[in-house]
């Protein structure tokens, strides 16, 4: 028994058969069988249409909290900071004999 390839739908796609299951001129099955989709992906795409489209008529302000901007500059200049102490601090042990050469 061979498997069959997995399909990467389009949004587009998505969206027609989200809409077909919205307009409800259909049963789930019915579309299912017309766009040969599982008819749980067919819920689960109309639920992801309903839920998106707040976003159409909401106001761009008002949308949720903002995420702060992230500086890579200060992450990356801390990682260097901490990769350099736990080399330090890996080789003053190891002198010591308090690490093992084995990890």
């Amino acid at each position: 028994m061979s498997r069959r390839p997995r399909r990467n739908h389009t949004p587009a796609f998505k969206a027609k058969v989200a809409l077909a299951a919205v307009r409800g001129e259909l049963t789930l099955a019915e579309l299912a069988q017309q766009f040969d989709v599982h008819p749980n992906q067919v819920t689960q795409w109309k639920a992801q249409l309903l839920e998106g489209a707040v976003g159409v008529f909401g106001s761009a302000a008002g949308s949720g909290p903002a995420t702060p901007a992230i500086d890579l500059k200060s992450l990356h200049a801390k990682i260097g900071e901490l990769t350099l102490e736990n080399d330090f601090l890996g080789g003053a042990l190891s002198k010591a004999g308090l690490l093992s050469a084995k990890r």
